[in-house]
């Protein structure tokens, strides 16, 4: 978790701190169990071989999952996040390292909240982007 972060301090341009996630077969495994989300594409290899994906590909919840965990550990303790939404544009796979990035697009205050708007992402080692979202946080003022 970062040390406080205040709404003065954040301009439209800046890049979040990049979380890397790796991401293994162990961790997929108690993903499912977690969220009971057990299609066979997240834990059998030949399974999802025969549907065509290159192995076990990771849960697409999960991947938010690390979004959400990128947003919280920037903000710090007193942020908070008001909107959050996600896409899954791309197969990602374990034993890849997977990036968690994301740069800020606005600012704005609305009512007494001070409002930080970003665009955020999964990035492959290949550089593709397979978890594109948007995303709102609200952030205490220095005064």
């Amino acid at each position: 978790m970062s040390a406080m972060l205040y709404y003065e301090d954040v301009h439209i341009g800046d890049e979040l701190p990049t979380l890397t996630k790796h991401p293994t077969t162990q961790q997929l495994v108690k993903y499912a169990g977690a969220s009971g989300d057990f299609y066979q594409i997240h834990y059998d290899k030949d399974f999802a071989l025969g549907l065509g994906l290159p192995g076990v590909i990771l849960h697409g919840l999960l991947k938010a999952a690390f979004l959400g965990q990128l947003l919280t550990d920037w903000i710090g303790v007193e942020g908070f996040i008001k909107e959050f939404d996600c896409s899954y544009r791309g197969m990602d796979v374990p034993g890849q390292p997977l990036y968690c990035k994301g740069r800020v697009t606005n600012k704005f205050e609305e009512g007494n909240e001070h409002c930080i708007e970003c665009d955020i992402w999964t990035e492959n080692p290949g550089g593709e982007h397979t978890t594109p979202g948007k995303a709102v946080v609200v952030l205490p003022r220095r005064s």
